[in-house]
């Protein structure tokens, strides 16, 4: 999967130059310049903010309370050009999860972001990566390169049926029972209609046809 990281520093050289090492690493990243700009961006579906601590309005710690009043679990890393330890208790204490002295190597930064991202979303269980789509289980989302494909209710009940059943045989019956439940009343073709919608805005799933039987997701 691809994570989307925002950057607000001032100092538009090194934002843009952390940026550049980000994306070679195959991040989305979005570059602030000002304070009020990135305020308008907190609530973007975002997996990391990296902040400077020296913004041209407010401080960086002020822009991490109003981060974290909407996202409460944003990982957020700290620029500062100064080495101070009250900075880095204030920044630990207000739920930052890295401070990083400039200057620094852009690599360091690098490597710190691929730690975070790591320990904080590889083992969530409701974030699914396949086939190029990203599936968000708790928003009930389908992204792909980070623009939402609009399902209906059903199209994703029946795409996250597949996913819990990966390479598994299954038949339009048992399809009909778990997505439609077991007191639906119509005919099975609803089952290929709804895929058939699936599969046009979702070209990219592997889900194979067993003729005579159902489907597997591949």
């Amino acid at each position: 999967m691809k994570y989307r990281i925002n950057i607000i520093d001032d100092e538009k050289q090194l934002n843009d130059l952390v940026r550049t090492y980000l994306e070679k690493e195959g991040f989305y990243v979005y570059s602030f310049y000002t304070y009020d700009e990135a305020l308008l961006h907190i609530e973007d579906d975002v997996h990391l903010w990296i902040v400077d601590i020296m913004l041209d309005k407010e401080s960086g710690f002020e822009l991490l309370n109003q981060i974290k009043a909407v996202k409460p679990d944003m990982p957020i890393v700290f620029m500062s050009a100064r080495d101070q330890e009250l900075d880095r208790i204030i920044g630990l204490e207000k739920g930052c999860d890295e401070y990083i002295t400039k200057p620094f190597a852009p690599k360091e930064m690098v490597l710190r972001v691929h730690n975070i991202l790591k320990r904080v979303y590889k083992n969530n269980p409701f974030l699914i990566s396949i086939d190029g789509y990203l599936i968000d289980e708790v928003k009930r989302k389908v992204l792909k390169d980070e623009e939402e494909i609009d399902l209906t209710t059903k199209e994703y009940d029946l795409l996250l049926f597949f996913l819990k059943n990966r390479s598994l045989a299954i038949s339009r019956e048992q399809i009909l029972s778990k997505v439609w439940e077991e007191f639906y009343f119509g005919s099975d073709r609803v089952v290929d209609d709804t895929l058939r919608r699936l599969r046009k805005k979702m070209p990219n799933l592997n889900i194979k046809t067993i003729y005579g039987f159902g489907y597997r997701l591949d």
